[in-house]
This record gives structure tokens, C-alpha cells and sequence, in this order.
């Protein structure tokens, strides 16, 4: 797929979420925290029967505009004692870290609007949730175009992690074949996508 297919598609995309009111992005927003808290529901049980005693590590993000929030899903996992990350752009091109994040934690805009914790130490997480612009069936993720994700997700995995990595979108980032996407050689592909909607191509662990 050519660069300029590829930004012709995230404009299109831009513009079909930036055209949801704000009403329709709280109540979507809420429903993709319900389906993600279901499943993290029944992951964390899993957990409990094979008795872990290490907290579960999971990356969010700090929603952007005109993102899927879901802080109040963040919050919900604080409170089970699931450690919450969140990423950290440490310079430009370069792997994002993820940080220790709790409800009282004093975030910063730094770089793009991002809003960051304070970097103390970096950890690995083991869940990864993924803000994804356009997807497709088979979880292949079309994102903003920087790079970061897939850097950081190819790093974590060249340095032996093996984090379950779920893209967060809006059902109407889902990319056709009349979209003629294709993901390029340095895309990592996701395990799965999870929409207010569904899962694609299927909600992980079945």
C-alpha cells in the first residue's frame, strides 16, 4: 500500500470519527469499557485458578480526541489490583516506555497532546491495549502514522516479551477490500480488536 493511499485513508477515518457527537463517543465509549471489562473479568479469574501471585501488567492510553476513553475501564482495573501503564513518548522515533499509572497519578501534555505520568521505572507490560484508527477482520491495524506502536510492540518482542495486543476502535475504522490496505513489512499484527460493537476476529482466549 503507497503512503499516499495510506494517508488518504486515515483522513477518511479522521473524519468519520470526528463526525460521532459527543453523546455517541460517551455512549460507544462506555459500551467497548463494558466488553473490555467482561473479558478482563474472566481473564482475571483465570489468573486466581492458576494462583499468580504477581499483579497482571497492562498498558492503556489517555484518550485523545475524538478517541475511545477508557478511563473508567482503567480505574475499574486499579481497583482488582491490576498494575495500570501508561506509554511514554521517551524521544522522537524511538520506542514508547510505559509508565505506572493510578487513579491519584498527575499526568503532563507532552509531545502531540499526549498526557504522560511522570517516568519512574519502565515496566513490560503483558496486555497491551492499542489506540487503532482503521483495522481490518484479521486484526491487521492501520494507526496515525508515526510508528510508535509498532516500534514498541516489535521492541518488546525482540527483547523476549510476548505481550496479548488488542486494538481499541471505533466499529467504524473497519477497513474493506474496496480499502485495498495492506499492511506493510515493519506492521505488527494484533491479536485481536475489540469495537463497542464486537470483537475481531474474535474475542482472545475464544
Amino acid at each position: 500500500m503507497s503512503k499516499n493511499n495510506a494517508d488518504q485513508l486515515r483522513a477518511r477515518l479522521r473524519s468519520l470519527r470526528q463526525s460521532l457527537s459527543v453523546a455517541e463517543r460517551q455512549h460507544a465509549s462506555a459500551a467497548l469499557c463494558a466488553r473490555l471489562q467482561h473479558w478482563f473479568d474472566r481473564y482475571l479469574a483465570d489468573l486466581a485458578v492458576a494462583q499468580r501471585s504477581s499483579p497482571l501488567i497492562v498498558a492503556g492510553f489517555w484518550p485523545l480526541d475524538f478517541e475511545p476513553d477508557l478511563r473508567p475501564l482503567l480505574t475499574q482495573l486499579d481497583l482488582h489490583q491490576v498494575t495500570i501503564c501508561l506509554p511514554v513518548i521517551v524521544e522522537r522515533y524511538a520506542p514508547l516506555e510505559f509508565h505506572r499509572w493510578t487513579p491519584d497519578t498527575p499526568l503532563s501534555a507532552q509531545s502531540f497532546g499526549v498526557m504522560e505520568p511522570p517516568r519512574q521505572q519502565a515496566l513490560v507490560p503483558e496486555i497491551v491495549l492499542v489506540p487503532t484508527l482503521g483495522f481490518t477482520t484479521q486484526a491487521a491495524r492501520l494507526g496515525y502514522g508515526g510508528g510508535y506502536y509498532d516500534r514498541s510492540l516489535g521492541a518488546l518482542q525482540r527483547a523476549g516479551a510476548k505481550p496479548l495486543k488488542i486494538g481499541i476502535a471505533w466499529q467504524q475504522g473497519l477497513l474493506t477490500d474496496a480499502d485495498a490496505f495492506s499492511p506493510q513489512p515493519h506492521d505488527v499484527l494484533l491479536d485481536a480488536i475489540a469495537t463497542p460493537q464486537a470483537w475481531l476476529p474474535a474475542r482472545p482466549g475464544g
